[in-house]
């Protein structure tokens, strides 16, 4: 069997790459040739030499991982951009914990193909590109995007190279997502909310689209900076019934210096049935409601508005009328020293009468009426639930009941 002669330096050269100390060699077993034989041979410095090596090296422990090491992202908005796909996904990565190979950005490159908005996202690590398999659904610039293996992902080879499912102990919670769930927005159901006033608070804006029904998900999109609202957000309803009433109600309400746009996030806005009318004048009052506690700081008063705590028709008898009364005195009395009941009353003639269906509680101070809102607002009354916000002091100083 034949020996291959390997030059001194390149022996040396390996043994630095090892890390080991180069084996002796016995100078007399297999000689070298001379000079006079085969003329100065050109010698490559050892530094140039290792460094070529490793850089070899390096790139066939790539070209042989990079399959699973790169991750599809598909459904970019038109404003993506390779650095802002790789500061994204490096920063979410490190709020889920998904970083493993060490401090630093978990993205060493990104592909984007902008003309079928899909990227190509590669990760450090075969670990850390498997991490990333749990951040479908997340939200990228206001547009859920999809994260999926490369079509040249090989499952059999990617388990000899490491983790080929996400750590199940992954804090999807700190970028809004559940496993499994894709964001819980997913699907034809899911709705945009845009033009929100950036002061709204997460719990406000809840609030507001509660007044249909309890959400199955909901994601306010904010800044990555600074951890302030963008001024849009993403829900979907439990009963997906009302969906579309809930679009139709606040598409178009004015909420402070914003327009509200409310509408299907994957196709137009589709308008509700017939049947669902009486369900949608319901919903528009209670918004017009919602829009006096959603002001710049929440300002609260002394004064707090109930809806949905009376019924209309008992407010005609006089004697069922001051039982009420005093039946409000006492149970709202509870959170603080009330001054003044206001409910008003239909009218003989049948005209329309401010204010008709509210109640109208002023406390001697803004604790006693800020604890009212909180206790009240929410309760259920003969099947309603009550919405209680502040009401401006010097509309009811004025006796302004539609405000």
């Amino acid at each position: 069997m034949g020996l291959v002669r390997l030059h001194p330096e390149t022996i040396a050269c390996f043994g630095q790459i090892s890390g080991t100390t180069p084996p002796v060699m016995f100078p007399t077993m297999f000689p070298l040739p001379t000079s006079q034989q085969f003329g100065t041979l050109p010698i490559m410095p050892v530094q140039a030499m290792t460094q070529q090596v490793f850089d070899i090296l390096l790139e066939i422990s790539l070209q042989a991982t990079r399959h699973a090491r790169r991750v599809y992202v598909g459904g970019l908005p038109p404003s993506a951009n390779e650095q802002s796909v790789a500061t994204f996904f490096s920063h979410v990565m490190s709020a889920i914990g998904g970083n493993t190979a060490g401090p630093g950005d978990a993205v060493v490159n990104v592909y984007i193909n902008h003309e079928k908005k899909f990227a190509f996202v590669e990760m450090r690590s075969v670990e850390e590109a498997s991490n990333a398999m749990a951040l479908d659904g997340i939200i990228f610039e206001g547009a859920p995007v999809k994260v999926r293996r490369p079509s040249d992902y090989n499952p059999s080879l990617a388990a000899t190279l490491g983790p080929s499912q996400p750590n199940p102990n992954l804090n999807l919670a700190a970028v809004g997502l559940t496993p499994g769930s894709a964001g819980g927005l997913e699907g034809p159901d899911r709705i945009f909310v845009g033009g929100l006033p950036y002061y709204f608070t997460e719990v406000q804006i809840r609030e507001l689209l509660e007044s249909f029904g309890p959400l199955r998900g909901f994601d306010l999109v904010k800044d990555r900076e600074t951890g302030n609202s963008k001024g849009y957000a993403f829900c979907v309803y439990q009963d997906l019934a009302v969906t579309d009433i809930a679009c139709a109600a606040l598409n178009g309400i004015k909420m402070g210096d914003k327009t509200l746009t409310v509408r299907r996030a994957n196709q137009g806005t589709t308008q509700p049935k017939p049947e669902q009318e009486n369900v949608l004048l319901h919903a528009q009052q209670q918004i017009a409601l919602q829009r006096l506690m959603l002001q710049p700081a929440a300002l609260a008063t002394k004064v707090v508005c109930l809806t949905q705590a009376v019924n209309v028709d008992e407010l005609i008898d006089d004697e069922v009328y001051e039982d009420i009364i005093e039946d409000m005195r006492v149970e709202c009395g509870k959170f603080g020293t009330l001054e003044n009941v206001v409910i008003p009353r239909p009218n003989p003639n049948g005209e329309p009468t401010p204010g008709l269906g509210k109640v109208f509680l002023e406390y001697v101070d803004v604790d006693g009426a800020t604890k009212a809102r909180q206790g009240l607002n929410g309760r259920k009354f003969d099947g309603n639930q009550v919405v209680a916000v502040f009401y401006p002091e010097n509309k009811f100083a004025e006796a302004d009941y539609d405000g």
